[in-house]
């Protein structure tokens, strides 16, 4: 017959493999994503993320940008998206609408997202965790039912010159 100190033991070790599990479980779902986000920059050889120097396309404003493909997802200032400051960037500034995080591209770097967004400029002035890689972005967004309802899609993004 289980006793109280017993019982305790294997409910606290049903909760570690539980909470194991559950560790396993997101890793594998984040190197898929990121295996995901690989494979798109990458499905051909002779297409690069970032377009050579030589390749850079000009608009009609006569502005240079860069092309990389990219996952987009979005997210909403949530203490369990963000941290303890949720309406703070990670370069200080409140959020608002247009910035974006991204971990590869300098803060104060400006963007465009034809495929979803066509003109409109958006800023880096987030990060996102590490394990979401350098080819991502999130952009923010007032509501947490409004971040959910964008979901994950693939884009280029047009990284305009600073």
């Amino acid at each position: 017959m289980l006793n109280k100190q017993n019982s305790i033991v294997i409910l606290t070790g049903l909760i570690v493999l539980a909470f194991s599990a559950l560790t396993l479980t997101l890793e594998a779902k984040t190197d898929n994503t990121n295996y995901l986000a690989q494979s798109y920059l990458s499905e051909k050889s002779n297409s690069p993320a970032f377009l050579a120097i030589e390749d850079r396309v000009m608009d009609n404003n006569e502005k240079t940008y860069k092309k990389i493909k990219v996952i987009v997802t979005a997210y909403s200032s949530t203490e369990w998206q963000t941290d303890d400051t949720p309406f703070i960037t990670a370069n200080g500034s409140t959020v608002r609408e247009g910035i974006v995080a991204n971990n590869m591209l300098p803060f104060g770097t400006e963007i465009k997202i034809p495929e979803l967004y066509g003109n409109k400029v958006f800023t880096v002035e987030d990060r996102m965790h590490t394990r979401k890689g350098s080819y991502w972005v999130d952009i923010w967004f007032p509501t947490l039912e409004e971040a959910k309802a964008f979901g994950v899609k693939e884009a280029y993004v047009e990284v305009l010159e600073i």
